[in-house]
């Protein structure tokens, strides 16, 4: 798939048929999460694979947003390593750039998915780490959730020249 039709057509996806996703496609989105690029490079992320049914489960329990996790083909906890990269805002944003580029990849290779936030809201990075049993320096970022669609939905132009500025405001 062309980059630009990528990035034009790619959806958020919360309905899967429960079929799991093979190695070779979870390590094309894996390595699209490390090629992302990364404040003085520091590349502060970790990426945490769900596949076990009780761990997906655990993990929709205690994240509102993420109840489609059981029925998808897999889950990754993408965090950030406070020891590798001091500043949370460049931590966040460094794992951001590694979540934009699996949720590209997943639909560049026709699967799913879809991002369930973490960072800021304490109450989910304190529950996903509870459950994951993280060190005290790994901040849990995001959830990539993804799997084979059960949904397709159409295509949305959301550019708004109302909001580009040249120069100045």
């Amino acid at each position: 798939m062309d980059i630009l039709e990528a990035i034009f057509t790619r959806r958020s996806i919360r309905k899967y048929t429960g079929e799991e996703i093979t190695e070779e496609q979870l390590n094309i989105i894996l390595r699209a999460g490390f090629a992302a690029p990364s404040a003085h490079n520091k590349q502060p992320w970790h990426f945490v694979v769900l596949r076990e049914k009780k761990t997906l489960e655990n993990i929709a329990q205690v994240h509102p947003y993420a109840k489609m996790l059981p029925q998808a083909g897999c889950g990754i906890v993408v965090c950030g390593d406070s020891n590798v990269e001091t500043r949370p805002g460049f931590l966040a944003e460094d794992c951001s750039a590694a979540i934009q580029n699996m949720l590209l990849a997943a639909h560049g290779i026709g699967l799913g998915a879809v991002w369930c936030g973490l960072y800021p809201v304490t109450r989910l990075t304190k529950s996903v780490t509870g459950v994951m049993e993280f060190p005290e320096h790994i901040v849990p970022i995001g959830l990539v959730v993804i799997g084979h669609k059960n949904e397709d939905k159409q295509t949305i132009d959301r550019f708004d020249a109302e909001k580009v500025h040249y120069e100045k405001w």
